[in-house]
């Protein structure tokens, strides 16, 4: 069993992840089985339309399974991640790409590696319970699985201020970020799956949908575009930390128990890529830092500290994101040469 079940139903190609006891944490296997249903319905004319859900109550998917990346890490086998990582990316650019619809149903927590399979294709459906986030910095890595494209193309300043505390996103402002696309009660979701498989046909989403819940997160957007307009992280700590708002004062709190060489390193990879990224790129620049992320990076010691020891006291390199230079960054950021991350291979 790899915690995925790949069926066809009806006209619709079905993937639902299986491992609810662990939150529906998404392992190596699972992206492999995952890319080969794709690739098998991809020009099959009896598939119409891919349906992605997930079992259990809690979540979609609470992201990659970091446990095993760490211990094998512990014991010198830097390749193990790196393999997942490089494959993992290459299926998240496939649903990207996908000439069908991609329907996702995201419920309860979606971060990280959920977030990678729920919202790149082309129906992205959220419900009442959807907590969304990109939390990747709290850990010493950086928003990957095409996160930075996504975080790039948000209105304003949101994609920023997203990636760099990791906020939890309701369904309202998941949408309004640009990472889902249509709200619909959790109850109607076996009959718009039904419906799905019966027509092939994406049009009874609009059947279902819902008006948008109102999220407070957006209460504070006119703030989060004044804070966050500044060009680099060094300048946004300091704009919070001149803001007398509670908000401001939350927010920095947040962001200083974040690893410093990540939040800088976010930032600047979002500026690298712009308002308009490509998704490849986004991928691409995103592998570089995760690549070395083990054996140069923080990675190790963010998840020691939040889901080994449990302790919450990452030991980080910095004590601020004033005492990460520049070179630094570019360091992270640099070709991998022979090792770069390429969609074709």
């Amino acid at each position: 069993m790899t915690g995925i079940d790949v069926r066809v139903q009806g006209l619709a190609g079905r993937i639902t992840l299986r491992r609810p006891e662990v939150l529906n944490a998404l392992n190596h296997p699972m992206c492999l089985e995952l890319e080969r249903a794709l690739d098998a319905w991809r020009e099959d004319e009896a598939v119409a339309l891919v349906i992605i859900d997930a079992e259990g109550d809690r979540a979609f998917c609470a992201g990659g399974d970091i446990t095993s990346i760490w211990y094998t890490a512990t014991q010198g086998n830097f390749d193990f991640a790196r393999r997942f990582w490089f494959d993992e990316y290459r299926m998240n650019l496939k649903i990207h790409r996908f000439p069908k619809p991609v329907v996702s149903l995201m419920h309860g927590i979606v971060m990280g590696g959920g977030v990678g399979i729920g919202c790149h294709g082309s129906h992205r459906i959220v419900g009442h319970t959807t907590r969304m986030a990109m939390p990747e910095c709290a850990i010493g890595l950086i928003p990957d699985v095409g996160g930075t494209y996504l975080l790039a193309r948000a209105p304003g300043q949101l994609g920023l201020y997203l990636g760099l505390t990791g906020t939890r996103m309701g369904p309202g402002a998941a949408i309004a970020a640009g990472f889902a696309d249509h709200f619909v009660p959790e109850e109607h979701w076996p009959d718009l799956i039904a419906a799905l498989a019966e027509t092939g046909d994406p049009a009874a989403i609009a059947y279902h949908a819902a008006p948008v819940p109102e999220d407070p997160l957006l209460q504070n957007r006119d703030k989060i575009d004044q804070l966050f307009a500044a060009p680099d992280a060094r300048a946004v700590l300091q704009a919070l930390t001149e803001d007398p708002d509670s908000f401001s004062a939350e927010t920095l709190a947040t962001l200083r128990r974040n690893s410093p060489l990540s939040v800088c390193a976010t930032a600047e990879m979002l500026r690298r890529l712009g308002p308009a990224p490509t998704m490849a790129a986004a991928l691409a620049q995103e592998y570089r830092f995760t690549y070395r992320s083990q054996e140069q990076g923080e990675l190790q010691e963010g998840v020691r500290a939040a889901v080994i020891d449990k302790d919450r006291q990452p030991r980080w390199r910095h004590g601020s994101v004033d005492d990460v230079t520049a070179e630094e960054v570019d360091a992270m950021l640099a070709p991998l040469g022979a090792a770069e991350w390429e969609e074709g291979k």
